[in-house]
């Protein structure tokens, strides 16, 4: 029931993104955005652990294949429709890596197309189509190129704003309401792919019901239409958690999907370090958005009126990145869209005292991406490397299950071993910042883990990303030294790994 209401609604994304473009899709930009989109990712395409959290999604997505249940089977927080998605592109009849790389690349291109059209309501057509081209440049800068989940949800999101931009220029639209549910219809499937949304959400909801009561909305129509939009963008959420309530799981769902977060800690001086290089490489869109306007001369497009509209947006999208206080650099994703659609007066000047905003924050954009995937390969490995990971832990299985208490969860799926617990993602279980967010205590699963005898426990010997949980490393050091023998080290990228299998 789920999976049909959520497709469903999902078709209304291309419908909605071909209107906001007329009858014809513009050729151009794609001629451009398409090579550009490829050329960037091209080092990336392929690595099966070239992000932890997009590995952990098509594990997920294969476990979902084989009968495993999101949340009840296999445990994360994500919305389930992020995982549909997942699930989708491993039924695609290719390497699965490939499969959702591909289909984050198509997304990149669609959300760029939808930015070029709002950046053409405040700049030239020339500006707007840089405007997109930036936001494929700076996506690998943040590590948000392949299939973390502002990939997808920038898609619907960007659409939606374009619906409401438009929307709120137009004085006494009759269609006004009609507009305002698609808005938030595209807002809800984002929804069920990232939560954070919701700030985007709220934003647009209080630009529309301005719109409205600036056309003569009564209070009361104000409240009734407002709480039908609301309605609409719960609904995809709704229909997730009832098919799970149904098959008597709702509280399940409910912590995983709402509170789980809430017990989650922060390594403030990690947390502060990380917001620290992401202000620094964000100085060319602070130039471009912020200086820019105040020194040169003003460029208009086809509707200036929406610029506050357009601020608005991006400062909820930067509240909706601060609020949660880990400030990853892939949590940018979101906030991206609107800066790269505010830079568009910025990228028309063609003086040449004045093109240096645009060229910075294009140059840069292109430096960062070639610069931050190299690092990322270099860190993670080749898939030649998780290839021959893989042989040498599945030789040694003998027809038990395989635990990576640190490392790669990817290794689960290229192995096609049985896991010794729901907890799969292996910071739950190892790191501090999860401990308490769960709604177990990490000590005993990893007891009973470890009680069990998987036939092969992979252990890192080159550190942690995390700060760790002691308390379970050391539960899985005395079981290894007691029932197990290390019998091979294996290296991806600057990373090694201790493989350990049974006595």
């Amino acid at each position: 029931m789920v999976a049909r209401t959520t497709a469903a609604a999902q078709r209304d994304v291309p419908v909605a993104i071909s209107r906001s473009f007329g009858t014809q899709l513009p050729w151009g930009s794609l001629a451009l955005f398409v090579p550009v989109a490829f050329a960037l990712r091209i080092m990336m395409f392929g690595k099966p652990a070239f992000q932890s959290d997009e590995q952990f999604y098509l594990l997920v997505a294969q476990r979902m294949a084989q009968g495993a249940l999101p949340y009840i089977d296999i445990w994360d927080r994500k919305p389930w429709g992020l995982f549909a998605i997942y699930r989708a592109a491993f039924a695609l009849p290719f390497d699965p890596v490939l499969g959702y790389q591909l289909l984050g690349l198509i997304c990149s291109v669609l959300t760029a197309l939808v930015i070029e059209r709002i950046a053409h309501l405040i700049a030239p057509q020339r500006a707007a189509r840089m405007a997109g081209l930036v936001y494929l440049l700076w996506q690998p800068v943040f590590n948000v190129a392949l299939g973390q989940s502002p990939v997808f949800y920038n898609l619907p999101v960007a659409t939606a704003a374009l619906i409401v931009m438009e929307a709120h220029a137009r004085a006494h639209d009759a269609s006004l309401p009609r507009r305002g549910m698609k808005a938030m219809l595209l807002l809800g499937l984002a929804m069920q792919i990232k939560y954070s949304v919701v700030f985007e959400g709220a934003a647009f909801g209080l630009m529309l019901l301005i719109r409205g009561r600036l056309d003569g909305w009564s209070g009361r129509q104000v409240a009734l239409i407002g709480i039908t939009w609301i309605s609409v963008a719960l609904a995809p959420t709704g229909v997730a958690w009832a098919g799970y309530a149904l098959a008597g799981h709702g509280e399940a769902f409910a912590h995983a999907n709402f509170t789980s977060i809430l017990g989650r800690t922060t390594d403030l001086p990690e947390a502060f370090a990380r917001l620290a290089k992401e202000c620094v490489a964000l100085i060319p869109f602070a130039f471009a958005l912020l200086l820019a306007p105040f020194r040169l001369p003003q460029v208009r497009g086809i509707r200036p009126a929406v610029l506050p509209c357009l601020r608005i947006w991006a400062l909820a999208s930067l509240g909706g990145f601060l609020v949660f206080g880990t400030w990853y650099d892939h949590y940018l994703g979101p906030v991206l869209v609107p800066l790269c659609a505010l830079s568009a007066p910025a990228l028309a000047r063609n003086d040449k005292g004045e093109r240096w905003y645009g060229n910075l924050l294009s140059a840069l954009g292109v430096i960062g991406a070639i610069i931050v995937p190299a690092l990322q390969v270099r860190e993670k490995g080749s898939a030649a490397q998780f290839t021959a990971a893989t042989h040498d832990i599945a030789r040694e299985l003998r027809g038990r299950c395989l635990y990576v208490f640190e490392g790669d969860s990817a290794l689960y799926r290229t192995t096609n071993a049985c896991i010794p617990t729901r907890f799969a993602y292996p910071s739950h279980l190892n790191a501090m910042n999860e401990a308490k967010a769960l709604g177990i205590n990490p000590a005993d699963e990893v007891r009973r883990i470890m009680a069990s005898r998987p036939g092969v426990v992979v252990i890192s010997l080159s550190g942690r990303p995390n700060r760790a949980n002691d308390e379970t490393r050391a539960i899985v050091m005395k079981a290894l030294h007691r029932n197990y023998r290390a019998y091979a080290e294996v290296t991806l990228g600057t990373r090694r790994f201790g493989l350990w299998k049974l006595k």
